[in-house]
């Protein structure tokens, strides 16, 4: 792994990590009718904390395509899940909350898990598979556990549903990834006539703007601790099976690799839950929701 690959992906996270806390404060307060309708969106643009976090967002989203431009995305996947830790220093300073035995429990966690899969599993790049089936089915699994997710979420009870859009959303964010990879290989090799034939550039585009919706409707519904470690969890699994499924990386396979490998990946999910529960975490609105008009704060 590159050092130029590390510098990207870590402030991409940075980035996406204080971009979720504004985003989520300013969701919190967005009308009950909103719910899982594009009105949310535009609501939230008059709202200018809310604007200030997709500006972040997008920024961790460019560094994040920069990375992923250099690197593979069994690589950047593990390293954009830190962006929990920025997200806990940002709400750490608000709340003035100490980290204590769980913070710190969290913080290792997730840390050495990235680091053990990444040693563990030393991801490579390789050859782009070129079966079209192993292509769409990997494609058509992700999207298929996405939209059935949500479709559970609009029945579910209001503690349950924001969990289930986090993790529909980082489904949906770790497909995006990977083919934004495609994307830049395709502007790479052929330039500007290559990317605007393909069709990835454009999946790109619904997939992010999906994701967005569900993650805002996610943040309305519920607290960040209960929405942001679904999503800070189920992009990288999401973006390191594409990697694997169809961009042709390529993982250790020894028994003693595969070991270590599902040690950190397991370390990150639980690094991840004991962050995302942390009292340091706000709490939003639990329970009734508002439906008056947001306004611009």
């Amino acid at each position: 792994m590159s050092v130029p690959v590390l510098l990207l992906a870590v402030s991409a996270a940075c980035c996406l990590g204080f971009g979720f806390v504004l985003q989520q404060a300013a969701a919190s307060h967005a009308p009950r009718s909103d719910y899982l309708s594009p009105r949310l969106l535009l609501d939230l643009m008059r709202v200018p904390s809310w604007l200030a976090g997709i500006g972040l967002m997008v920024g961790g989203m460019v560094l994040g395509a920069l990375a992923l431009g250099k690197g593979e995305v069994s690589v950047v996947e593990p390293l954009l899940a830190t962006n929990l830790l920025f997200a806990m220093t940002l709400s750490r300073h608000r709340t003035g909350q100490r980290l204590g035995r769980q913070g710190w429990a969290g913080l290792w966690l997730l840390a050495g898990g990235v680091a053990a899969f990444l040693l563990a599993g030393r991801p490579q790049g390789g050859e782009a598979v070129s079966s079209a089936l192993r292509h769409w089915s990997v494609i058509g699994v992700v999207v298929g556990m996405a939209l059935l997710l949500t479709a559970v979420a609009r029945r579910s009870a209001p503690g349950v549903a924001p969990a289930l859009l986090a993790v529909a959303a980082g489904l949906l964010y770790g497909l995006q990834d990977a083919l934004t990879r495609v994307s830049g290989q395709l502007l790479s090799d052929g330039g500007w006539e290559a990317l605007v034939a393909g069709w990835q550039p454009y999946a790109v585009l619904v997939l992010g703007v999906t994701g967005l919706l569900l993650v805002q409707s996610a943040f309305e519904t519920g607290p960040l601790r209960v929405s942001l470690p679904p999503l800070t969890a189920s992009q990288p699994l999401a973006g390191i099976a594409c990697g694997v499924g169809f961009l042709g990386d390529r993982l250790r396979t020894d028994a003693g690799a595969l070991v270590w490998q599902a040690v950190g990946l397991v370390a990150i999910v639980v690094g991840i839950v004991l962050l995302g529960l942390h009292p340091a975490m706000p709490e939003g609105p639990v329970g009734g929701r508002r439906e008056k008009s947001l306004q611009p704060h």
